[in-house]
């Protein structure tokens, strides 16, 4: 399966879509892209003063970069047309520095085990100047209707 037919395969829309462009994709992990515009509702309420991008928010870009792109990587041609099922089931994030409206972050993720449908990976997002503002670990069960995984 390649990068635009893993995007395709995505189960979220906009607002809620926080993945732009996958850069590279392997058994192994996910690495790509997100910018976070200056309008997302979210800014207008965390913080008034000066803007910064909430933390579960980030979290979830890289969940969608991470874990599920790569999940759906790994379940390659056993997805069908019917909808993935996708539930996060623990995360354990660290946040170092803050996104700000406007930056372009870049998400890169590593394989920890895949089995039983279950995925979990360690994740890193870095801002766009490459410095890392958040890392941690995600897991989650990925599952398609025709092959129950």
């Amino acid at each position: 399966m390649n990068k635009i037919e893993i995007l395709k395969k995505l189960p979220y829309a906009e607002p809620f879509l926080f993945v732009d462009e996958l850069l590279d994709i392997h058994s192994e992990g996910a690495v790509g892209k997100f910018t976070f515009k200056r309008d997302m509702n979210f800014y207008r309420g965390h913080f008034k003063e000066v803007p910064i991008t909430p933390g579960v928010i980030l979290t979830e870009c890289c969940a969608q970069i991470g874990l599920v792109c790569l999940g759906i990587f790994l379940l390659g041609k056993d997805i069908d047309e019917t909808p993935l099922q996708i539930g996060m089931s623990s995360s354990d994030m660290e946040f170092y520095i803050p996104i700000y409206p406007g930056e372009t972050v870049r998400v890169e993720s590593e394989k920890v085990y895949f089995r039983f449908g279950k995925l979990k990976c360690r994740v890193k997002l870095f801002n766009q100047a490459g410095e890392l503002a958040c890392k941690g670990v995600l897991a989650g069960m990925l599952k398609s209707e025709r092959n129950g995984k």
